[in-house]
């Protein structure tokens, strides 16, 4: 991977040639440039959870739901559907005459290969968890005791696709909206195995874009899908994805008028642009940030210390004063925003002892429990992240609060986000920068991340009686009932204190004025389907 200094050189100079078109409505025709800073590790939307991702795929593809500037889920490329009485078979109707992004057909064939290639281990995907628990046979195919004609995913005909659940799942349709289950063309995959994804040729999609040119690690430029279905209300001709890694270097460029707008504001701008700007979009998350003890490996394999870790931390002196957002302290996992009968799920949580402030004395008192009187003997501990001018700033001001109420020593460590996922997802890590934005609006998209064994447990807790309580959500079909099993499932995986939870989060974003028609969920995905510039 290039250095940064020459990156952003190269991207500064690429944009030069854009500016004639970037953010008009012109002879040119529409075009938006906005900029991300974290290349994605893959763009295959049946492997991948990356947030850095996203951006592009729910801009390049399109599964069977997804949202509508409301938050709702809405019909996406099947028009309609029905609910067994049972409530365990959903029977999916495509829309009539369904294409790929290359013009041949699209059928629920497409649907049925996509989901079970997600669950053929070879695959490699890290979204298993969203198939395995729900589908009949799902988990006895990934496991290799039957084949794909046990699976509960049957397409009937071209445009019927049936899926069949072990037990009811009141928030299966908003499984059905993320990325784990846009579909990918067989032909096109299987001609190029993992390279796929790498061409503007083969990166065959079936969404409102279509891949015009990739220049690796640079950027990505699309154009719109004469395909799609609804091609017709697809106002942009050209959506252009660049990678610009450094946030404050965003912002230049976005003064400058060479990019239209970027993912996300730098946080020590964040107060003059409130004040100033009227182009800075805040989004409510349905997200959490938290960081990694990697629990398998010392000091963190020892409850005592994750403890004192938690209870050193002055949440709000992060939040105010080094990042200065509009976040919410946390002290757990879920994030607020799943309501039953009028009440949060994450109302009347404990906070486990933890504070808004840090407390120093209970920190100290844990840490000498576990062995370590005023940090003496203490290891030197390494706190790894990845390149991003918010996530240093978050990572510094930590790694003070911790040697300051702790008496401990922290290094530092930074590498670009492909080498740190990698490192976090094998376990190459004792602290590190993470956290979790919802793929859907319920509980259920944070908690299988703390599963033993999950696909997603890069903390490597693990704890039976969770593990049970979170198998019990999945079933309940009673939602009070199942409100009440988050809070104790949480109750009981915070008493063992596996992660370091910061805030939950809100999204601080730049966009030209005068670009329409676009939005942000609080799941983090940014759809362009609709949008257009008006001047």
């Amino acid at each position: 991977m290039k250095k940064r200094n020459y990156f952003i050189t190269a991207i500064l100079l690429a944009l030069a040639a854009l500016l004639p078109t970037t953010g008009m409505a012109s002879a040119a025709g529409q075009h938006i440039t906005f900029a991300l800073h974290s290349i994605p590790d893959s763009v295959d939307p049946g492997i991948t959870p990356e947030t850095y991702s996203a951006v592009i795929l729910y801009n390049l593809f399109e599964g069977l739901l997804t949202y509508d500037a409301q938050n709702n889920i809405i019909p996406g490329q099947a028009e309609k559907w029905e609910l067994s009485d049972d409530g365990l078979v959903y029977t999916f109707h495509l829309r009539d005459g369904l294409k790929w992004s290359d013009g041949t057909p699209l059928t629920a064939e497409d649907f049925r290969y996509s989901w079970l290639r997600v669950i053929t281990p070879a695959t490699g995907s890290l979204y298993t968890d969203q198939l395995l628990p729900y589908v009949v046979g799902a988990q006895e195919f990934f496991d290799g005791k039957i084949g794909e004609e046990g699976v509960g995913i049957k397409a009937v005909d071209k445009n019927t696709l049936t899926v069949t659940l072990k037990s009811p799942t009141p928030f299966f349709l908003g499984l059905l909206s993320t990325n784990t289950f846009f579909p990918v063309q067989k032909a096109t995959v299987e001609a190029n195995k993992d390279k796929w994804t790498l061409s503007a040729e083969t990166y065959v999609s079936n969404g409102p874009f279509k891949t015009a040119k990739i220049k690796f690690n640079e950027s990505y430029e699309f154009v719109r899908n004469e395909h799609y279905w609804n091609a017709k209300n697809v106002k942009l001709d050209r959506l252009t994805f660049i990678y610009i890694l450094d946030t404050s270097t965003a912002l230049t460029a976005f003064r400058a008028r060479e990019i239209d707008g970027f993912w996300e504001a730098p946080a020590s701008d964040l107060p003059t642009l409130r004040a100033e700007s009227d182009e800075l979009i805040t989004v409510k998350a349905f997200g959490t940030t938290f960081h990694l003890m990697n629990n398998s490996v010392p000091p963190f394999d020892n409850v005592l210390v994750r403890k004192a870790f938690n209870l050193a931390i002055d949440r709000r002196a992060l939040i105010e004063d080094v990042l200065g957002t509009n976040d919410s302290p946390a002290y757990s996992l879920v994030a607020p925003g799943y309501v039953v009968n009028g009440v949060d799920v994450t109302e009347w949580r404990s906070s486990y002892g933890m504070s808004p402030e840090a407390r120093p004395e209970a920190a100290k008192a844990a840490l000498a429990e576990a062995g370590y009187p005023d940090g003496e003997g203490f290891p030197e501990i390494v706190y790894y992240y990845s390149t991003n001018d918010t996530y240093k700033k978050t990572v510094e001001a930590l790694s003070a609060m911790l040697k300051a109420n702790l008496n401990i020593g922290i290094t530092l460590k930074t590498v670009d986000w492909a080498v740190f996922y990698a490192d976090i997802q094998a376990g190459k890590y004792q602290i590190g920068q993470y956290g979790w934005g919802g793929d859907y609006l319920h509980p259920m998209t944070f908690l299988p991340l703390m599963i033993t064994n999950g696909v997603n447990n890069f903390s490597n807790y693990s704890n039976p009686e969770y593990d049970a309580l979170v198998a019990e959500i999945q079933r309940a079909t009673d939602q009070k009932r199942a409100a009440e099993l988050v809070r104790k499932a949480e109750d009981t995986m915070m008493k063992d204190y596996p992660i370091l939870p910061l805030f939950h989060r809100s999204y601080s974003y730049m966009m030209r004025k005068g670009t329409a028609g676009y939005f942000r969920t609080p799941l983090n995905n940014l759809y362009f389907r609709d949008a257009y510039v008006t001047d």
